[in-house]
């Protein structure tokens, strides 16, 4: 019953005004009551967390909270890329002109997601991965090749769900949310971040500074839960065979070869 008040609370609200009511409790003094009921309920591993559970303030900031140095080992493999976040890895597949992204029967275009259909025409015959966070996930988002920032932009004014139910019936949500893009270059090859809102605007925050990129090191967070989703040119990555749809990644596990 909790897992489901709480699942509701942070992901399907898709109006505005529940979006800020939920948004103003979980940054109240009053929300840090329920964080450990809200461990308890999504089984989350508080050994592996820097601070100790009574030190978060709120609940928003328990959320967002940062683990052990070296809780997530990044493979050291020269061209390795690396799961950008804790995550059920929803969908993979190639990038093609009649089927750019699916997701719960709905065709989302890659010139959709970027808001810049030239810029898609690059990542045409390349390949894309969903990455979905659930409410047990560590949010914090990870950096998965080192490289250099070639372009960095924001798009959508509205938030919709990302999870499961959001995919099917929501009004187009990976196209429409709150998104905040990375496109990061290595080698000649180019990959795409977009890091999808899922319940109001501005809830993707960036944290890194510098235009040159390490793989594994943070790179934003979530404020709320929701979808990471990777695009990936042609000819420039593989995915690795250990990867499947439905199961799960972690920070710094090697999902595939880069091919600069």
């Amino acid at each position: 019953m909790l897992r489901s008040v709480y699942r509701l609370s942070i992901e399907l609200t898709n109006h505005k005004l529940s979006s800020m009511a939920v948004k103003r409790f979980a940054s109240s003094k009053l929300s840090k009551r329920v964080i450990p009921s809200f461990a308890k309920v999504y089984n989350i591993n508080i050994d592996e967390m820097q601070d100790k559970m009574d030190s978060f303030p709120t609940l928003q900031q328990f959320f967002i909270r940062s683990l052990k140095p070296n809780a997530r080992p990044i493979d050291s493999g020269k061209t390795s890329v690396v799961s950008p976040v804790d995550a059920v890895v929803e969908k993979t597949g190639a990038i093609t002109d009649d089927l750019l992204l699916t997701a719960k029967g709905i065709d989302y275009s890659v010139g959709e997601m970027l808001s810049d259909p030239s810029l898609a025409q690059k990542y045409m015959g390349g390949s894309y991965m969903v990455l979905y966070l659930s409410p047990s996930h560590y949010h914090k988002i990870h950096t998965p090749i080192s490289g250099t920032v070639q372009k960095q932009w924001t798009l959508g004014g509205k938030s919709y769900p990302v999870n499961q139910l959001g995919l099917k019936y929501g009004k187009e949500p990976l196209a429409k949310n709150y998104r905040r893009l990375t496109e990061i270059e290595n080698g000649g090859k180019h990959v795409v971040v977009v890091k999808v809102g899922a319940m109001f605007v501005n809830s993707i925050e960036l944290t890194h500074e510098s235009e040159q990129l390490v793989k594994g090191e943070e790179m934003a967070y979530f404020s709320f839960g929701s979808t990471v989703i990777l695009l990936f040119e042609k000819n420039g990555f593989v995915m690795d065979e250990t990867i499947k749809e439905k199961e799960e990644v972690k920070v710094g596990q090697k999902i595939g070869t880069w091919l600069s």
